[in-house]
């Protein structure tokens, strides 16, 4: 499962079985720790989930700003909620990838864009990982 992280919401994807192609799956609205992490425990049940892929906000030199150290502070707390692996994965420039594909692929409007973003943001963080994982 993949996971783009935000302060208002959280994008998921998932992974077919054999782990080669990400799909959008939901968009949760945040409201506290507790809810976000019941959902998304629902998700882990109902999938199946072995594992999180989040994606963590890097500035461009790499170094971590406010929004990543909110990332990493959430993973923290995910952790003991849930047991499974959780791997924090660079995701520089995945919500700009996202809004460019919507923009110049499916010619979405912007205030379609902003329900779809988060998602879109999620599976391309998902897919990252799985093509990582393929050339190794």
């Amino acid at each position: 499962m993949g996971l783009d992280v935000g302060d208002k919401t959280i994008g998921v994807a998932i992974s077919d079985l054999s782990g080669t192609i990400a799909q959008g799956l939901t968009t949760i609205k945040r409201s506290s720790n507790k809810k976000d992490f019941e959902r998304i425990k629902q998700i882990i049940n109902e999938y199946e989930v072995g594992m999180i892929i989040v994606g963590l906000p890097k500035n461009m030199n790499g170094t971590l700003g406010p929004q990543g150290q909110k990332v990493v502070r959430f993973v923290e707390h995910l952790k003991e909620a849930i047991n499974i692996p959780i791997i924090l994965w660079d995701e520089r420039l995945t919500t700009v990838e996202a809004e460019r594909v919507l923009i110049e692929k499916a010619d979405i409007s912007r205030a379609k864009r902003k329900e779809v973003i988060d998602k879109l943001a999620a599976v391309l963080i998902l897919q990252n990982y799985l093509d990582s994982q393929k050339n190794k």
